[in-house]
């Protein structure tokens, strides 16, 4: 980070073998310095220690764990693994089917998934060799963008235990901050990756829409994407790469295959045209944000970046989302028997009510209203390399509260307003840390690029990591 936290890191107590990336287990289990079933047994023994006190996981595998870590020492002692994800720890969402576990959705009032087959990212996630080791948490069905639920209790921020790690993908960047996993799954239909990611201090990506292939749908529709959490931008790469592919029962992907975005190579950031993006839709950015943020663009600048802010296309983004992401929750909760509603928590029962007073022609409209910002941001990203923004407008609050106690907002959509519109836009987003607020909490730096450059943003996401962690 820029800043000098007070705190210290997640990582401070994990064993050496929880803070090794991908690259240097692969490396290991090569020159068999190291066996994956090492690896895994380390990472099973750090989710457990740090499960009671940040409560990131609904499940855990240790068994099935050992099993696949088993199958991969046994790989790479004949010369024959997959690839550089075998034998890497995983964890995924709590809201992604996975073959012979139980997916909750982080909810009470629908029964379980036993999941009779794996998603399909699940499944290129086995391909590749990689080791899951359990479900991370997640809120009520996905709805909000911090993680706490009445199935499985309030997830907490490795940095500060009073506060809120961010969601929906709140355990999955729990887990990444604290070395339980080396790689993690995660859903982002309005900021799900980015906002834990910014709030933990580590890094996550959402992929350029389509590029993973989503099965079952998400209710949410197109604004939902999945992605990697990590702690470095060459493994989220690695991550993204493999779970990147044509599913024919994902009808929304697009038959072209798009670029690969390995080998990573980070981008030069002299002469690298930098869009800046500093005023979200709806609320203010706090100070402290505000001033880590301007320090990063004087760093990007004396690099030899072109800076240059800008808005975005004109549009009420804030009403934009509202009206695709209340009528998903309205889709959602259909499938909630009448006697089970009382079960629903009633921030997303009003979301859902909300959502489903929307007549079809609302929908259409909103439809249009969409496809033209999209085009509107499209030609905005042609313009720049990359666009940066802050990660979230504030850093972590409380624990439990959808939005800052005392803040007079009401949804956490008022707080999280330069997430959203590039779920809207289907472009691809990365943040890596970049700083400190005054409290000592994580700020993050997004970096937004067009529609298929997913390469393009984490190489730069590479460089821009690697400049703001140097003093």
């Amino acid at each position: 980070m820029t800043d000098s936290a007070a705190r210290p890191s997640p990582l401070a107590d994990a064993p050496e073998l929880c803070r090794l990336d991908a690259a240097t287990l692969t490396r290991r289990y090569a020159d068999r310095s190291l066996s994956p079933v090492e690896a895994t047994q380390a990472a099973l023994a750090r989710a457990e220690a740090i499960q009671p006190r940040f409560n990131a996981f609904s499940h855990l595998d240790p068994e099935g764990a050992l099993a696949a870590a088993q199958g991969s020492e046994a790989r790479w002692q004949r010369g024959e693994a997959l690839g550089p994800l075998d034998g890497i720890p995983v964890t995924i969402k709590d809201i992604v089917w996975v073959r012979g576990w139980t997916v909750r959705y982080g909810t009470r009032a629908l029964p379980g998934v036993n999941a009779q087959e794996d998603a399909p990212v699940v499944a290129l996630l086995r391909a590749a060799g990689a080791v899951l080791l359990g479900l991370t948490t997640t809120p009520e069905l996905g709805w909000k963008a911090v993680t706490d639920s009445a199935l499985t209790g309030i997830t907490r921020n490795p940095w500060d235990a009073s506060r809120t790690p961010g969601g929906s993908s709140g355990g999955a960047a729990v887990a990444a901050a604290c070395g339980a996993g080396v790689l993690h799954l995660g859903t982002d239909g309005g900021g799900s990756i980015r906002i834990p990611v910014g709030f933990c201090g580590v890094v996550g990506h959402k992929p350029t829409f389509g590029r993973v292939p989503a099965y079952p749908a998400s209710p949410f529709g197109t604004v939902a994407h999945l992605g990697p959490i990590t702690r470095s931008v060459a493994d989220a790469a690695l991550m993204l790469q493999a779970m990147s592919g044509r599913d024919l029962r994902d009808w929304n992907q697009s038959p072209w295959p798009l670029p690969s975005v390995t080998p990573l190579v980070p981008r030069a950031l002299r002469g690298l045209r930098v869009a800046v993006w500093d005023t979200p839709p709806r609320g203010t950015v706090a100070p402290d944000v505000r001033d880590v943020f301007a320090r990063v663009l004087d760093r990007v600048a004396d690099a030899g970046a072109v800076v240059a802010r800008v808005a975005l296309p004109e549009e009420d983004l804030f009403d934009l989302f509202r009206l695709h992401w209340h009528s998903g929750a309205a889709a959602r909760l259909r499938a909630v028997p009448a006697e089970a509603l009382h079960l629903i928590e009633p921030g997303l029962r009003e979301v859902a009510e909300d959502g489903a007073r929307l007549s079809a022609p609302d929908l259409i409209a909103a439809q249009g209203r969409r496809v033209t910002f999209g085009a509107a941001f499209d030609r905005l990203l042609a313009a720049h390399d990359v666009m940066l923004s802050p990660a979230v407008a504030l850093t972590a609050f409380a624990a439990g509260a959808e939005v800052p106690p005392g803040s007079g907002l009401h949804r956490w959509t008022e707080w999280a307003g330069f997430s959203y519109p590039v779920n809207l836009a289907q472009a691809p987003a990365s943040v890596v840390p970049c700083g400190a607020g005054a409290d000592g909490m994580p700020v993050g730096l997004q970096v937004i690029g067009r529609r298929g450059d997913d390469g393009g943003v984490l190489a730069a996401a590479a460089s821009l990591h690697a400049l703001l962690a140097t003093a």
